[in-house]
């Protein structure tokens, strides 16, 4: 699968391209700061970035002298983060990346032009959404997830596991429910169905899925994609932590993009190394005979 989510690297000044008071996930308060929307391939198998983007405010992309100093390419225009992920989906597409589905936060969740993009080309998805997105009850009324949640019977919930983690599987109780998505169909012979997950523990956090998937698939598959979303978020951690994915003294635009390259292509190294341990390999042939 795919998984697309943001980092943000904190800088001091305003010279680092991009760089701007904005939201940072790693504080959950306005910093100055870069935004680096990534997109991440997991398996069972392993999980590494495959795709960066570096989101350029409007303060940025108002100013074309300064965009020039930074060098950032003339014509580079605004781009919001949901359509810079679309941008890389577009281009996993052209490269035959083979993937079944694509999974992202509420942030890139709650994006109609990201989920028609999806849809357009009926590819299946299990996105985290807020709780307001917009819903269409059978007899034609507006609703939303949270309003849906109200009405869930009590033998629906399931109590399931979405994934190992660090302190064992991750169990949950779960809810399915068909829903229609307002002025967004399926693809064909596709189906939307809203997963309401609450926790076991505290059962008044809960956190709503919307799936888009070929009718009819398997709920617990289905609850199996929301749990490997959390994938890129080791990704991000591991990025920083060993590789240095954050450690750059460069400013512009260029060298920004050499950067966070090799350090993908060090993170891509280390899960294709880790994949294949303790595996036996066919003996190589002596060149010389």
């Amino acid at each position: 699968m795919l998984i697309a989510d943001d980092t943000q690297v904190i800088k001091k000044g305003v010279k680092s391209v991009g760089v701007a008071p904005q939201h940072c996930g790693l504080t959950g308060q306005t910093e100055n700061c870069q935004v680096m929307p990534m997109l991440s391939y997991a398996s069972g198998r392993g999980h590494a970035f495959i795709d960066r983007a570096l989101y350029l405010p409007r303060r940025w992309t108002d100013d074309p002298q300064r965009c020039a100093q930074a060098g950032v390419p003339a014509d580079h225009g605004f781009a919001t983060k949901p359509e810079l992920v679309i941008d890389m989906l577009d281009r996993a597409l052209a490269a035959g990346v083979p993937f079944r589905y694509f999974a992202a936060d509420s942030g890139y969740g709650r994006d109609p032009a990201l989920r028609a993009r999806c849809h357009a080309a009926a590819l299946s998805y299990v996105l985290a959404v807020p709780v307001d997105l917009p819903l269409v009850e059978p007899s034609g009324r507006a609703t939303r997830p949270d309003h849906v949640l109200a009405t869930v019977p009590k033998a629906v919930w399931e109590r399931r596991s979405c994934g190992h983690g660090t302190k064992g599987e991750r169990y949950y109780d779960w809810a399915a429910v068909a829903v229609t998505v307002k002025d967004q169909p399926p693809a064909e012979r596709h189906a939307h169905t809203l997963l309401i997950r609450r926790s076991v523990s505290t059962p008044t956090e809960v956190e709503y899925f919307l799936a888009h998937a070929p009718d009819p698939t398997p709920i617990p598959e289905l609850i199996a994609v929301a749990g490997m979303r959390w994938k890129i978020e080791e990704n991000n951690a591991q990025g920083k932590d060993l590789l240095g994915l954050d450690q750059y003294q460069v400013r512009k635009w260029t060298p920004w993009h050499r950067h966070v390259t090799t350090c993908m292509l060090a993170h891509a190294f280390l899960a294709a190394t880790r994949a294949n341990l303790g595996k036996q390999h066919p003996p190589q042939e002596d060149p010389a005979r």
